[in-house]
């Protein structure tokens, strides 16, 4: 039977590339992003989509309802977001913090609580949320995602904790510097390989986390960002 990925901001960048990574991997796909470039996307490859929110719990209920009923099944989750707020640390508001929360963790958790019953009577699955490097090396150029991304590793490593026995993996992929935004010079001369990343390569790391190839991986967080970060 053919197995089925949800992934969600697939609509552009990492989001896309990874959609399609997993399409051309005989993946059934559902994908979900607000944007309306996510219509030419399903259309063109031939999948479901939801025009949603990660930040919207009935969006998410919405993805998952329409992947079990055109699918009857959900194997893997890529949980792939946009950028939360930046700027100066104290000026940051309220408002903003909870903000990047809903984007970049609590999406997760909720997806968690939707998807891990599915998974638990499949056998198992593998949910991949797509961080930072700077969820390890705190950066205040991105202060929001660099405190709540470290929270989502914290989070990610107590899930692999409570289930793996039940063979449901979770792990992170950081990205570095990637070529789905510019890139200026000064930072691509401190990437060790001298360039930014490409989506393809991190589409290429999440199909490898997906598969059976990376059954002995869970709770991790792994780095794909040129050889950036210094941390060991």
């Amino acid at each position: 039977m053919d197995k089925v990925a949800l992934v969600t901001a697939a609509s552009s960048g990492m989001g896309e590339a990874i959609a399609r990574k997993l399409h051309a991997q005989g993946y059934k796909l559902v994908v979900m992003s607000a944007s309306e470039r996510i219509m030419p996307l399903a259309e063109e490859l031939g999948v479901k989509y939801l025009r949603g929110s990660v930040t919207n719990l009935d969006d998410l209920r919405q993805l998952v309802a329409l992947a079990q009923t055109s699918c009857g099944r959900i194997d893997v989750v890529v949980n792939n977001t946009g950028h939360p707020p930046k700027g100066d640390l104290l000026k940051i508001t309220d408002e903003e913090w909870l903000a990047g929360m809903e984007l970049v963790l609590l999406n997760v958790i909720r997806m968690a609580r939707l998807v891990t019953p599915i998974m638990q009577n499949l056998g198992g699955g593998s949910i991949i949320n797509i961080s930072t490097f700077a969820a390890l090396e705190p950066s205040l150029q991105f202060p929001v995602s660099s405190t709540l991304r470290a929270a989502l590793a914290s989070y990610t490593k107590l899930f692999a904790d409570k289930y793996g026995p039940d063979n449901i993996r979770m792990n992170n992929i950081l990205p570095g510097f990637i070529n789905s935004y510019p890139v200026a010079g000064e930072i691509v001369s401190q990437i060790p390989l001298k360039r930014p990343g490409t989506v393809a390569e991190i589409a290429e790391s999440v199909a490898f986390l997906a598969s059976g190839k990376a059954g002995y991986i869970t709770g991790q967080n792994i780095k794909v960002d040129g050889g950036l970060g210094r941390s060991v």
